[in-house]
């Protein structure tokens, strides 16, 4: 409490003390203007000339700087930005009150015409008060917080971490300075750390670049560093792992900063700093693209996310708020999921119109209902069952949902005019051995089939595992670990594709801009990892060594599981699209309209009766393809096909 004290006595300088300053200065500024304009033998000619301009100033520029927001604004955190602001608010108001002076005042007043370079140097010097005084507050707040005094509170109420920042970018430049500016954080930055050769002896805001990674074993014992902050949002998984290892060896903590696809929404803080997960090390260079065709189908219109509460959706309503959506639904059949993430979107999209929306995607009234009401124009569907060995013991379940309930959205969706429709698709429905992949590709032929027939862009996209998802391996094995272990794993071989939410969610999006009807997009999920060596390294990133704090046991395959998953079946090919992680399966044959209606009603009638083993013997009539019950030492991956989509 003594730090918050100390931190308070610097009073906030509030936009009124501004306001009463300017009043002062505009027209001392003006009278300045003159004073180095002219000769001092004429300054008793142009006297009565620069009252004049003086009080037309005094009357104009305080109105522009209101309309320019310069009188609304915590001017302690003032940046570039906000210089720029009062650059145009200044030649603004100077331009109105040159133009004033030329016409009409001289119809009112008589008075010898401005002399043309008084305002140049008028606008030059009222830059300077306007700017000067403002950003003396910002100054003033640095010395401020540097000051012995403030410091000493700090370490009182909590002992300072003194912390090295890898990466001397723009996001290590913004943690060191709101470190700088918050010492509350008990943060001090002592020094950046950059594999930049080029940045070694420079300073970011006082703070020496001292080094590269290499360096931080030396450094850390040099400067009796605490910790280390990774400030390095677009880097590699791989470049997160060394200097975690690096750090590992020293043994200093270390932390993280979210990565680029986590950091969409804003900008980095102090506050985003955590400590490493197993997504930061399995992150890939971000991919930049150009965002226009995704602002052209989503700014403006209604949006409805189905399965909004899930991981997937919650991310989806996340992102898409974030281009401006006239309206967005979230449906969903759990209460609870939906409410925390309409409570999360409206309070950080406080302006957005969002619409929560409690529904079974099987209830076709229901859903005739909300698209008559609400006439969406963009759908993302994410609702399903994914659970793979639950669903094997749920398999009238699993088809109803999956299978049907994208039925009844299709229909929906067709009946009430959406012009685009994504449905989120997973790589277990290639060639498939447990019933939720099945279901999935048969939702893909039904998204074709409506594609087909109305023209519109229906599509699916296709990824594969994403990492912290509910149900996922990842929470699990973090649990475990809490427990004191042991780490389950089915396989030492089994492997799977791995993206993180956001990066998976922005490129949803982006294919959703691609789309033109029918496409089945592939993401580019980078290189299959090992079940285990995930689970060693989690391990790792709690403090403790496999084998030694935390046994791993393999617990054998689960029903409708596979070593190894698949991005593409043999007889399809992937082709590029525009977009470098964006991929389209092409070559799996269609069905016929009627003949597919005609066997998803058989279906039906065994989904109602509850006959397991009938219906899955009904889907390989459908998808023939998919192996019901098939061990996955049976169903390995074609031979010859790229585990990375790199090789294509």
């Amino acid at each position: 409490m003594e730090g918050a004290k100390g931190l308070q006595k610097l009073p906030m300088i509030r936009n009124r003390y501004f306001l009463a300053l300017d009043l002062v200065l505009i027209p001392m500024a003006a009278v300045i203007s003159f004073l180095l304009r002219l000769d001092p033998s004429v300054w008793q000619l142009y006297t009565y000339t620069t009252l004049v301009y003086a009080a037309l100033a005094l009357v104009i520029k305080p109105g522009v700087y209101f309309l320019f927001g310069l009188y609304r604004r915590y001017w302690r955190y003032a940046s570039s930005r906000e210089l720029v602001i009062i650059m145009f608010a200044a030649l603004v108001a100077t331009m109105v009150t040159m133009g004033v002076t030329i016409w009409p005042a001289p119809l009112v007043i008589a008075f010898r015409p401005v002399p043309r370079s008084i305002p140049f140097i008028d606008c030059l010097v009222s830059l300077v008060f306007v700017g000067g005084t403002r950003f003396s507050v910002r100054i003033l707040a640095d010395v401020w917080h540097r000051l012995p005094h403030t410091r000493q509170t700090t370490v009182e109420s909590k002992k300072a971490l003194r912390v090295l920042v890898m990466g001397a970018g723009d996001a290590g430049a913004m943690i060191v300075r709101e470190m700088q500016a918050n010492p509350h954080t008990g943060l001090i930055p002592i020094g950046l750390v950059d594999d930049n050769r080029a940045k070694i002896g420079m300073t970011i805001y006082g703070i020496p670049v001292l080094g590269t990674s290499a360096d931080i074993p030396l450094l850390v014992q040099k400067h009796t560093a605490d910790e280390v902050v990774i400030a390095m949002p677009t880097a590699p998984g791989p470049a997160i792992h060394r200097v975690v290892d690096i750090c590992r060896r020293v043994g200093v903590a270390y932390k993280t900063i979210p990565g680029v696809y986590e950091l969409i929404a804003g900008q980095v803080s102090v506050d985003q700093v955590r400590d490493v997960r197993i997504e930061d090390l399995l992150r890939r260079d971000p991919v930049r693209f150009e965002q226009r065709e995704t602002l052209d189908y989503l700014e403006n219109k209604v949006v409805l996310v189905t399965g909004a509460g899930g991981s997937i959706g919650a991310e989806l309503c996340r992102q898409i708020a974030i281009y401006r959506p006239r309206r967005l639904l979230l449906l969903g059949h759990g209460e609870n999921s939906i409410y925390q993430i309409l409570h999360e979107i409206r309070h950080a999209y406080p302006a957005l119109d969002i619409r929560p929306l409690i529904a079974d995607i099987r209830d076709k009234d229901r859903l005739d209902t909300l698209f008559s009401t609400h006439l969406p124009g963009v759908v993302f569907h994410a609702a399903a069952h994914k659970h793979v060995p639950l669903m094997e013991c749920n398999v009238a379940e699993a088809v109803s949902n999956n299978v049907f309930g994208t039925r009844c959205v299709l229909k929906a969706a067709e009946r009430y005019g959406v012009e685009r429709l994504v449905l989120i698709s997973t790589d277990k429905a290639v060639n498939p051995i447990n019933i939720m992949g099945a279901t999935k590709r048969i939702a893909e032929l039904l998204v074709q089939e409506a594609a087909q027939r109305t023209s519109r862009a229906y599509v699916a996209v296709r990824f594969g595992n994403v990492l912290g998802s509910r149900g996922s391996v990842i929470p699990l094995f973090q649990t475990q670990i809490e427990a004191g272990g042991p780490v389950t794993v089915t396989h030492p071989e089994m492997e799977r594709y791995f993206m993180t939410i956001p990066e998976a969610v922005q490129l949803v999006i982006q294919a959703g801009a691609l789309a033109q009807g029918g496409e089945v997009f592939v993401l580019d999920m980078g290189e299959q990892v090992r079940i285990v060596d995930m689970a060693e390294e989690l391990i790792r990133l709690n403090g403790l060594e496999p084998g030694v704090d935390i046994e791993i046991v393999f617990t054998g395959l689960r029903p409708g599981e596979k070593l190894s998953e698949e991005l593409f079946a043999a007889t399809e090919k992937a082709h590029r699209t525009g977009h470098e992680k964006i991929y389209m399966a092409n070559g799996r044959r269609h069905w016929d309209r009627q003949e597919l209606m005609d066997a998803l009603d058989a279906l039906d009638a065994l989904v109602c009766a509850g006959d397991s083993e009938r219906i899955c013997a009904r889907i390989v009539e459908i998808i023939p393809e998919y192996t019901a019950g098939a061990n996955a030492f049976e169903h390995p991956l074609s031979v010859g096909k790229p585990h990375n989509l790199s090789e294509i």
